[in-house]
This record gives C-alpha cells, structure tokens and sequence, in this order.
C-alpha cells in the first residue's frame, strides 16, 4: 500500500513520456553488455544483439534482461559445440553481481538478469537528465542502422465518383499508422492519396452521365447521384452494345484531352475529393498530396516509348501490348495497353513511380493495398527494375487481408460513412444503457470519438495480412483487449491525477516503488525500445497495440491491489517533488509542440467525456493511440461537474496537473478548458492516430 498514489501519477507520466525509456532500456543492456564484455574479454559491442528485455507476466515476477546463449554461439564469442545448457550455467558463474544488477541465473540457454529495484524505479522516475529534450526522436541504439529519409506512402486510393467505400478504411488506416510511424522514426514523410481517377469505368459514367445524369441532383446529392447513374449505366450497358461503344469513346476523348469530357471529369473529380475531406476528417486522417491516375497521361506515352526502344513491348495477336517478364511462364506476361491504345491501371502505376521519384526523390515507397494485389505490385517492381530502375528495389508492397462480416443492422455495408455512423449508434446505445454514465453536452460526439477508435483497435490487433471477423459487440467491450478500454485507462488514470493535485512537494524516494504491480509496470515499459524496432521492421501495428494493451491491464492490476486510500504522506510528497522537477522541462515541450483548442460551453468540438466503463471516470481520451497525437483530457463543461474537479485554480494563476496536460479556466462569458497536445516521443497518438 507504500507506493500507490506513487505509482498512479507516475504511470501516466511514463504513458506520455515514454521515449525515456528507450535510454533506460540502452543504459541497462550496455552496464551489463559491459560486464560481459569484462569478464569474456570481448568488445562491448557484441552482446548488445545478444541482449533483451523479458515479457511480463501478471502475478510473476521475472528477470528484466536476458542472455541468448545461442546468439553468442553464432557470433563466434562462445564455441558453437558443446551443451549449450552447461555454458549458460558456466558464464553466469563468472559474473557477479553489482550495484545495478542484483541477481544472475541461468535459464534454457539463456541467462537472466534482475535489475536492482531502487535503481530501476530511480532511472525511470527521477527528473529527466540534460540528455533528454522531449522531441521526437530514437535514441536507443537498436535505431542506429536504421536509415533515414524521404519516405513516400502510397494509401487510402478510393475510386472518384462514389462513395467512400468501407473496403478502403483498412487502407486508410494502415497506411496512416505507416505515416505516422515513419514519421516519428525521423524520416521526411510525404502522404499521399492517389485516387482512382481514371480508366474505362469513367467512360461508362460519363456514357451514362448523358443519358441519365442531372445536374440539379448533383448539387444536391453528388456522390449518390453519381452512383446511381453508375449502377444504372453498367446494368444498361449489359445488353446495349452501344453503351459500351459510348464509354469506349467516352474515355477515349479523356485520354485525348478534349476539353468537353475533360470538364465534365474534372466536375466529377472535385466534388468526390471534397467529400472525402469530410470522411477524413472523422478518422483523424490527412493527406499530403491528392494525385491520381489522371495525373501521369503524358508519363504514359513516355513510358510505352521506353518500353519500345529497349524492346521490352511486345504487339499479340488481339493486338494488346504486353511485357514479358519471364521466358515460358504465362503468369508472367504482363499486358500494359489495351487493343485500342489506351493505357491500363498498371501502365498509369509505372509512369506514376517513376514520376514520384523525380518530383520527391523519395528514399523508400510504400503501397498500402489489399493482398490481392500482390502479383500487380510484383510486375509493377519487375517492370521498373527492367527499365533500368534501380530504385525499385525500395520500393514495398504492405499488403493486408480482408473483413469478413462487416455489416450494420441493415444489411451489408457498403460505404465507409455508413460504418462510422453505425459505430457512434451502437457505441450511443451503449452508453445510454449504462447506469454510471455522466451527463454530457454532446453524447453523440462522444459516442463517435470513442466507436472510431474501437473500429482501429479492432483493425490492428492481429497481422495485417490475415483476415479477421468483423464483430460489433466484441469490438465496443468496455472490458479486454478494445479500444473502449484502452480509452477507459486513459480516463481513470486522468481522474486519479486529477483528484489528487493537492499534495504537497518533498524530497523524491524512488525506494517506495516496491510492489510487484508497480514494478511489472516499469519492467514492461523497458520493452518500449524494442517493440517500436519491430514495427520498424515489418511496419505492424500490431506490436506497439499490444504493448499499450498490456500496460493497460497492468494498470488495471496495479489500481486493484494497490488502492489510493491510505498512502502515507511522505509517498504523496515524493510524486509531487518529481512533479515540479520536470514541470520547467515538460512545459519548454509543450511550448513546441502543443495544439491549443478550447472548448466552450456552446462549442465541444474535439471534447468528449468517457463515462463509466464506460464507467466513473469523466474525461477525455478517445483516439489518438491509434491515429494521429491527441491526447484529450476535458474536465467538462457543466457546473456539476466542474465542483467535482480538484486542482485546476481560475483566474490568472494557472496549475499544470502531471500528465493530464489540461488547465482550467473561468471568466465571466464562459468556460474554457485549454486542451495542450502532447507530440512527445514515444506517445503513442503520435503513432495511432486518433483522438483522445
């Protein structure tokens, strides 16, 4: 019961400051890669890939760090014959325990370490060293090799002239995780949508634009219109020949650039971008560049030219120009132009590659789409390296599986703005049903922050490339692995900071962190550096959610066994003297990188309360674990609630509550409640994306 109050503020503390972590981790892998090094006579160097850290596991205790005997054996540091049991057992023999490391065992082919536990709480805890400045950076060595630069992502790619299909939110989701990730890796990032803004299906639309199209509906309901007339066209076109002739022509002006189908394309593609917008924008999604397939025309005939002069094109007897990549194999053959000249998807991607590394002389490309395009990207790489290419070989292909199941009450679901609004009534019903829900200005809001980040918590559990069944009521659980829970964490912990901003200030007694919950969780925090390298490695989000996960129930643990009530004073003092000694540094963070939204009593924009479990905790937390850095802690905009509220003073004098990043403010007109950003490294919303 020491160290509760203790491990509560601290908890969230490291939630937000995470990259800290990444040193500790580094500085413990090196004193005892040292030790080694030492006792074997060997370079420092080359135990570090030979050492990592241990899963925790509730209710056991384990060591912090272990030996791979097996990776030493390949090295050449210890003989690749003999029992390997017997070596690890010899090795642990000679080293000796010190200050930092209090007990060494050996396992089955491996041997474990046990951090000193004053230590390991007095590394994590104490106020940050010079070396640490907050930004977004990598600073565990396992970053080293990595390379740095201009990544291109290539996701989302909707067609124009329909409605947002729910097919393309795993693209969008993805390939924004990828973004993000990229991006707090240190790389130049360039997010780019390149929509499906080309082909003979505009041909048919624009056909069936003539015939069927009105231009009073298209102001009215754009995208439904233009679906209709698409359905309708393609169903006439079935067993009219002459619609088909028309779509040919149709297209066939377009590739030619006759202004009259080029206007009317032009219509179509920029009311489709503008509604896009508005999807985006609930996801937390941005883009860069919004390219398309009709931006590389002129890129086409370059190509086709190419193609010709290395003798790479090749005329068949139907007349369509195709490439053959491999002598004898069908699957192979690639057909890039259709029998009357026109290019194909795969034709407009080589001119589009090709013109994206001139424009952005990007470093690596990323192409976010579904696994059944594989064998496309495959003969997109091919193609390109066959012209002389030599960037392709950095070019990637993150291809993910299928949903299965995804549907509303109503039926099958077709379009990505119908999932949402179906996510926020479920998640609504949900809300309303439960009896310790709070009074809120705008449950609606609520309810959508919170069934979006459930949709992407749900997305990312398992591998992408596996398909998964689509299940509304395991994803909007208040309890396991959800993102109503991960979101419920957040809260209570908020709460707990909250209502505790009384304590006052002593000296700092890192020897009060000794309960085993406690300690779990800052064991699990020193995997942080090597969790975020494996999804730096095969781009999975996997890794990272079920890291936060895990520090969720560990948190869940720790708030049962150890409760608030009946903390000693001098605990309570030791977390608010850490407080204040990292309080200048935590706001020189926030002066650079905060957002500052307020959010008055009439306008809740971006605020949302989490109720419950949905449960006592009121405060905000919905979704930036999984989509874009914003992390939201509202105090709430009723009076009711704000007489509930400690630690947050009006008028001028404004107090910083650790961790929750929210001032209070009043004035005579209204209530403010100041929402600072946290784009700290490490957070995971700088990864995920969503808002809190």
């Amino acid at each position: 019961m020491s160290s509760n109050i203790y491990l509560y503020f601290y908890l969230y503390f490291l939630t937000l400051h995470i990259s800290y972590f990444r040193n500790m981790a580094t500085f413990f892998r090196r004193t005892i890669a040292a030790k080694l090094g030492r006792t074997l006579q060997q370079s420092d160097d080359l135990f570090m890939p030979a050492l990592s850290t241990v899963p925790v596991f509730k209710k056991q205790q384990t060591a912090d760090l272990r030996l791979s005997i097996n990776i030493l054996r390949t090295k050449g540091v210890l003989p690749a014959n003999g029992d390997i049991q017997a070596q690890a057992e010899h090795l642990a023999n000679q080293l000796k325990q010190d200050s930092v490391v209090q007990d060494i065992v050996a396992g089955n082919g491996v041997i474990n370490f046990k951090i000193n536990r004053k230590l390991l709480a007095q590394k994590i805890l104490e106020p940050f060293g010079t070396g640490h400045d907050g930004k977004i950076g990598l600073h565990s060595e396992l970053f080293h090799s990595l390379k740095k630069g201009t990544t291109l992502v290539e996701y989302s790619s909707p067609n124009i002239a329909k409605r947002f299909h729910a097919g393309h939110l795993r693209s969008t989701i993805i390939g924004n995780f990828i973004a993000n990730l990229k991006e707090y890796l240190g790389n130049k990032v360039i997010r780019m949508n390149y929509l499906g803004d080309w082909g003979l299906q505009f041909g048919l639309l624009g056909a069936g634009f003539s015939q069927f199209g009105s231009q009073e509906k298209l102001k009215e309901n754009p995208l439904q219109h233009l679906f209709e007339i698409y359905v309708k066209v393609n169903k006439e076109a079935e067993h009219d020949e002459d619609i088909t002739l028309a779509a040919r022509d149709f297209f066939r002006q377009l590739e030619q650039n006759e202004s009259q189908a080029v206007s009317l394309w032009q219509q179509f593609r920029d009311i489709t971008v503008s509604e896009y917008r508005h999807v985006y924008k609930r996801l937390g999604v941005h883009f860069d560049v919004y390219s398309g397939e009709s931006f590389h025309q002129e890129g086409v005939q370059e190509v086709v030219r190419q193609l010709q002069n290395r003798g790479l094109l090749k005329i068949t007897e139907k007349g369509t120009g195709v490439v053959d990549l491999s002598t004898g194999d069908l699957s192979n053959i690639c057909t890039v132009l259709r029998s009357d000249g026109t290019s194909l998807y795969i034709t407009r991607d080589i001119a589009a590659a090709i013109d994206r590394k001139e424009k952005y002389n990007f470093d690596e490309m990323i192409y976010v789409t579904d696994k059944n395009q594989t064998h496309h990207f495959q003969h997109l790489f091919q193609i390109l390296r066959t012209m002389g290419h030599s960037w392709a070989d950095r070019c990637h292909h993150v291809p993910f599986g299928l949903v299965k199941g995804m549907k509303t009450r109503s039926g099958e679901v077709v379009f990505l703005e119908d999932l949402l609004d179906e996510a926020r009534a479920r998640m609504l019903h949900n809300m309303s049903q439960s009896k310790m829900t709070k009074e809120m200005d705008d449950p609606e809001d609520t309810a959508q922050k919170v069934g979006i980040s459930a949709l992407i918590v749900q997305d990312f559990k398992g591998p992408l490339q596996g398909d998964y069944k689509f299940d509304w009521d395991k994803m909007l659980q208040a309890q396991g692995d959800t993102g109503v829970f991960l979101q419920y964490t957040h809260a209570r912990l908020c709460s707990l900071i909250r209502m505790n901003d009384d304590v006052d200030t002593a000296a700092f007694d890192p020897s009060l962190l000794s309960e085993q919950s406690g300690v779990s969780i800052l064991q699990h925090l020193l995997r942080y550096d090597e969790v975020l390298y494996q999804s730096a490695q095969d781009l999975q989000p996997k890794h990272l959610l079920i890291f936060l996960l895990k520090l969720c129930h560990l948190t869940a643990s720790a708030h049962r066994e150890l409760p608030v009530k009946g903390s000693p004073q001098q605990v309570a003092q030791a977390i608010y003297h850490q407080r204040n000694s990292v309080q200048g540094k935590r706001q020189r963070w926030m002066n650079r990188t905060r957002v500052m939204r307020s959010c008055d009593q009439d306008a809740h924009a971006h605020t949302y309360t989490l109720t419950g479990g949905i449960q006592q905790a009121v405060g905000v937390v919905i979704a930036a674990h999984l989509a874009g850095g914003r992390w939201y802690a509202d105090v709430g905009a009723n009076a009711r609630l704000q007489r509930r509220v400690q630690g947050f003073h009006c008028g001028l004098k404004e107090r910083i509550s650790l961790g929750s990043g929210c001032s209070f403010k009043t004035s005579p007109q209204h209530r403010r409640c100041c929402v600072r950003r946290f784009s700290t490294a490490g957070t995971f919303g700088e990864l995920f994306s969503l808002s809190w």
